[in-house]
């Protein structure tokens, strides 16, 4: 059996026998039986791995950010990613995103499969989740959305859940919480048929079920998908997708039925953008260039709506640059607007973030004091 990442014999074995520092699909410290089909196999989770044993990459980027009530940032990116050999870390700030831990978990595939486009997530009951999607290939149809979650994600070494299968399909964008207390989870096997899929739990995560499916007319238009659903003002949902630009979907009965996937007037490159409801109840959208500006991988800026988008406002330029891409994002109590994204995956494999505030966002420039651009979590001559 070859290692994907160049672990000594004895840590290796350790892992694959489910050894003090790893969780299998049973639980720490428990072997996972082996099972013919690998893309249902839980990958190994890692816990304060040694430096020496995380991979040097050429590659790295899509990130993901989350922020507890005490204020304890945590990120979430991949290395080698959109490659066969695609792993997920984990690291957390405690000074407000100026210095970052050393990795704090790791999630390596099996061999034969890849751990993908993942997302960190804070649950209403202040729980911290690591999703991720794992298939035994590229183009395999097998996607399922994995996740572990801890209870204490501001300890200094939190105790994390086995993972656990959630669904078909990759999640990557974080859930969404309904009025009524429902979660729902929108996922897609892309390339593989026409449908968005959307999960809900009821029970606050401890299970989740297909409540519905979204199709897309067209599949020749389709790309990654990678949908996200706000809550409009009127409980109508409303989810838009990545589809050669920017296209949306309507569900009225809380995510049952939707309607035919359709294209929209936002202009887009085909890239991952970012949407979000403020605390103040206006909608926030991070993309590439103005709202009707068609743009490359380039000049990440964010707007806001209080008109559940039906028209968008602002405009704060977060980076000019070319190659800055897969914006995520959180808002904190006071206010502050936390937003992470990647530059130049190869070579350079940058992750960045930038804070700012809803007043920013409207006046398309720095009126407040908490504005900080272009700080670096991550960077490959660097890294972790």
């Amino acid at each position: 059996m070859k290692a994907l990442l160049p672990f000594s014999a004895s840590v290796l074995f350790s892992i694959l026998l489910g050894g003090p520092n790893s969780l299998g699909a049973t639980g720490q410290g428990k072997a996972t039986a082996p099972s013919a089909d690998l893309a249902l196999q839980p990958a190994h989770v890692i816990f304060s791995p040694w430096p020496q044993h995380i991979s040097p990459t050429k590659r790295q980027g899509v990130a993901g950010i989350e922020r507890t009530a005490k204020g304890r940032l945590w990120v979430v990116y991949g290395r080698d990613v959109e490659s066969t050999r695609n792993y997920q870390i984990l690291r957390y700030s405690d000074d407000d995103g100026r210095t970052w831990s050393a990795v704090k978990v790791m999630i390596l595939p099996r061999d034969g499969t890849r751990a993908m486009s993942a997302t960190v997530w804070i649950d209403p009951l202040g729980r911290l989740w690591a999703f991720w999607g794992q298939s035994a290939g590229l183009q395999d149809g097998r996607y399922g959305v994995w996740a572990i979650v801890t209870e204490n994600p501001d300890a200094n070494e939190p105790k994390w859940s086995a993972p656990r299968r959630l669904g078909d399909g990759i999640l990557l964008n974080k859930p969404t919480v309904l009025a009524n207390g429902d979660w729902l989870l929108p996922t897609s096997v892309w390339k593989v048929d026409n449908s968005i899929k959307v999960h809900a739990s009821t029970d606050q995560g401890r299970t989740f079920f297909l409540r519905g499916t979204a199709n897309v007319p067209d599949p020749a238009m389709r790309g990654p998908d990678e949908p996200m659903v706000v809550e409009r003002k009127d409980h109508s949902l409303w989810m838009m997708v990545r589809m050669q630009g920017m296209a949306e979907t309507i569900s009225k009965d809380g995510g049952m039925t939707w309607t035919p996937v359709q294209r929209i007037a936002i202009k887009h490159p085909t890239s991952r953008f970012f949407l979000r409801r403020l605390h103040s109840g206006a909608l926030l959208l991070v993309k590439h260039g103005m709202i009707d500006e068609k743009a490359r991988r380039e000049k990440l800026m964010a707007f806001v709506s209080d008109d559940d988008g039906k028209s968008w406002t602002g405009g704060l330029m977060i980076d000019e640059r070319e190659d800055v891409t897969y914006p995520d994002g959180v808002q904190a109590g006071d206010g502050t607007i936390y937003v992470v994204y990647d530059h130049k995956r190869t070579p350079d494999g940058e992750i960045l973030m930038a804070t700012f505030q809803e007043e920013d966002v409207r006046a398309g420039r720095t009126v407040t004091d908490k504005v900080r651009l272009k700080m670096t979590i991550s960077r490959l001559a660097s890294a972790p």
